[in-house]
């Protein structure tokens, strides 16, 4: 038994949970997994999965079993990059996911310096706020911003925070009135934002919070952008994550509602499901995602 090709079907069938998707992603039979799998357990002496007609899930073993194994793939594929294409070299196509408006407005404008700095790296960049399967949809990097991020199989790595402030047209609080506590907020149009955990209530943070406020949008949309263009024309008070807001606010378009109170910073994490996105292609690109956070102050 080989092993290493043993170790990259059992990654393989723990991150597709299922033996069935990882026969058809190696290109063999279940049958054939499933019998290697049992001989790795009685090698091992200990069960790896516990399986039922409708799910699988890792034992203790197995988990500790999977983490070991992701180690000593990621190290030999490594070694083998460094050999094949020397020591740093950033070639062939990385995959990668992001929501929309981080994506156009931070992601975007790095994307010029990293590709003349590595002419040998091709890009698929796709942009949706929807949460991804990052593993069905073939993506090596997956970027997400979120408050925090449940246990799973992926690798995950917090790159930077985004600050989440409520903003509102000078022109509206002219005719509507400014809020001055946020128990305020239930008596003005709110914009809400269909992605968020926090479209129904607002938990804002402060000097005599947190307060959670309960909310009822007249008014929801699906991308920070249009939330954003909304707020400018005085169409109500929204949250908005500083990448999208600074701007604005600079130029005088939106102002801080409540300035003593904000929601929760999110965390802004990259998610990988293979060595690809920790190799020289994903560490280069979270290099130059990296040095686009700190120059907008996320890092």
């Amino acid at each position: 038994m080989d092993k290493l090709s043993v170790m990259h079907a059992f990654r393989r069938i723990v991150e597709r949970g299922s033996f069935a998707r990882a026969a058809e992603d190696l290109g063999v039979s279940p049958a054939l997994l499933s019998r290697e799998v049992k001989l790795l357990e009685e090698g091992l002496g200990t069960s790896l999965l516990t399986r039922t007609t409708r799910s699988m899930a890792l034992t203790e073993a197995g988990r500790v079993y999977y983490e070991e194994a992701q180690g000593i793939l990621d190290a030999v594929a490594a070694a083998e990059a460094r050999i094949r294409d020397g020591a740093g070299a950033v070639r062939g196509r990385l995959r990668v996911n992001a929501p929309v408006s981080f994506g156009q407005v931070v992601i975007a404008p790095a994307l010029p310096a990293l590709l003349e700095a590595h002419p040998g790296l091709e890009l698929t960049l796709s942009l949706d706020d929807r949460v991804v399967d990052m593993v069905e949809g073939g993506f090596d990097l997956s970027i997400r911003i979120r408050p925090a991020m449940p246990d799973s199989a992926l690798r995950v790595r917090r790159i930077g925070t985004v600050r989440q402030r409520v903003f509102a047209s000078p022109d509206y609080l002219a005719r509507a009135g400014t809020p001055e506590r946020p128990g305020d907020l239930a008596g003005h149009r709110i914009i809400g934002f269909l992605m968020a955990d926090h479209l129904a209530s607002w938990t804002l943070e402060g000097e005599g919070g947190p307060v959670t406020v309960a909310l009822d949008p007249p008014v929801q949309v699906g991308s920070s952008l249009a939330l954003r263009d909304l707020l400018i024309a005085g169409q109500g008070i929204g949250t908005l994550p500083d990448f999208v807001s600074d701007p604005a606010e600079a130029s005088g378009e939106l102002v801080r509602v409540l300035p003593g109170w904000e929601l929760p910073p999110p965390g802004i994490y990259a998610l990988s499901a293979s060595r690809v996105g920790m190799d020289a292609r994903g560490a280069a690109f979270l290099e130059h995602l990296r040095g686009a956070l700190r120059a907008g102050g996320h890092s």
